[in-house]
């Protein structure tokens, strides 16, 4: 069992940044590879960015490209994200999850544990 507890969210005007956090305990950290997520009023959760479990392989949306940085810290049994030049339509729930290696790294169901999410508010 891994329990996932994300923190950093707030209100930001559009072009600023947030640094999120997510906190694992339980089974081993580094044997996951992990994930973020978020999900807007109405839609969908979707995929954000990936970090693999050592942490050399990211993946991105194509709408954070650019703009956000996943980073992982094994030894504190934490991941990051990294929000720059965020934008009104950034705005929404902000979840980190984790999952076994192999499985597909932008699918929600290849993800075994979630967080409760922190919001992320970008004013215009």
């Amino acid at each position: 069992q891994v329990q996932l507890v994300e923190s950093g969210g707030g209100l930001v005007q559009a072009g600023g940044s947030l640094r999120l956090s997510c906190a694992a305990s339980g089974r081993t950290f580094s044997t996951y590879a992990m994930g973020w997520f978020r999900q807007a009023p109405g839609k969908e959760r979707e995929f954000v960015a990936s970090i693999s479990r050592s942490g050399v392989i990211t993946y991105y949306a194509d709408s954070v490209k650019g703009r956000f940085t996943v980073s992982r810290d094994n030894a504190k049994s934490s991941v990051y994200l990294q929000m720059n030049s965020l934008k009104p339509e950034d705005t929404a729930v902000y979840y980190c999850a984790a999952r076994s290696a192999g499985s597909s790294y932008n699918i929600v169901g290849s993800y075994d544990y979630w967080g409760q999410g922190t919001q992320v508010t970008v004013s215009s």
